[in-house]
């Protein structure tokens, strides 16, 4: 049997006259277009849920202000700071009860911290990835100027792997303040994914 012969017979068609065939071709072939739509529309469903997935994975933001505390430290060791009050926490990396922000996703991420204390004390914040310091902002005493409060500020733009941690770390026997007026920050976000 020839193939062309093996293809009309498996056509759900009657085809009798060579006149007839064209029309029993292309009547034979719309359950076949029919299903290879269906599996089209499925696979573009697919598609689009992991598309979908795959942007709510990479929707990474935060900013957290430490709170209406006052001056926290001095203490004997460093300690890292627990920003408690959150402005936004998209794909909720930054842990509100530790203070860390944890990678989801690797990628290329911007982070940025400030600090404001009372002139009179030393303030020294430092921004740790995985416990190294990687950048920081650091002010002396002014013990001649009275009483003045500062405001510093400082970022960096990181590569970290998934799992990497992120932290703001008050150094010991130092001083940082904030109160109602939002003045002591750690803020970061996904820049973008590797």
């Amino acid at each position: 049997m020839s193939e062309a012969q093996k293809k009309q017979k498996s056509l759900p068609v009657e085809c009798g006259s060579a006149g007839n065939q064209q029309s029993c071709l292309i009547t034979g072939l719309y359950p076949l277009l029919a299903e290879m739509s269906s599996t089209l529309q499925s696979l573009k469903a697919s598609m689009d849920q992991e598309q979908f997935r795959r942007k709510e994975e990479h929707n990474i933001a935060f900013s957290a202000a430490l709170g209406n505390r006052g001056d926290v430290g001095p203490f004997n060791t460093d300690v890292t700071l627990v920003y408690q009050r959150v402005f936004l926490n998209a794909g909720s990396c930054y842990n509100t009860a530790t203070g860390i922000f944890t990678a989801s996703v690797k990628g290329v991420y911007f982070f940025s911290l400030s600090g404001h204390n009372k002139s009179t004390r030393i303030m020294a914040l430092r921004l740790d990835k995985n416990g190294v310091s990687m950048t920081g902002v650091f002010n002396a005493p002014l013990t001649d100027a009275g009483i003045r409060y500062e405001s510093l500020s400082n970022s960096i733009t990181v590569m970290l792997e998934k799992g990497d941690q992120v932290s703001v770390r008050l150094q010991a026997n130092t001083w940082v303040f904030d109160n109602d007026d939002i003045l002591t920050l750690f803020t970061g976000h996904l820049v973008f994914p590797l």
